[in-house]
């Protein structure tokens, strides 16, 4: 999974949640909800895809240490995750209409 809430929330003492979208090993490129996330970007050992149509709170004492060394995914990535969140609502993209 990836975690999508801001730090100061995941830091925060009263905050007992956080925002994460899962991923999947089963790779449709071409789902628009998805955002393919190649293994050499995520540390895993496979190629993923965050499904951003699942997106969902965690507790925080449910997440469990991570086998090996956590990565953190480029502002860009989670940006594109939020928009196809926005998507995933029905919420299109606007359009600059002149």
């Amino acid at each position: 999974m990836v975690i999508v809430s801001i730090n100061a929330r995941n830091r925060h003492e009263r905050a007992d949640t956080v925002l994460v979208v899962p991923l999947t090993t089963s790779v449709h490129k071409n789902a628009p909800t998805h955002v393919f996330l190649p293994a050499g970007e995520t540390g895993l050992q496979s190629d993923s895809a965050a499904r951003a149509e699942d997106i969902t709170v965690v507790r925080k004492q449910s997440l469990i240490e991570p086998r090996g060394r956590l990565r953190q995914i480029s502002d860009r990535r989670v940006c594109e995750l939020a928009s196809k969140v926005n998507l995933a609502m029905g919420c299109a993209p606007t359009q600059n209409i002149v």
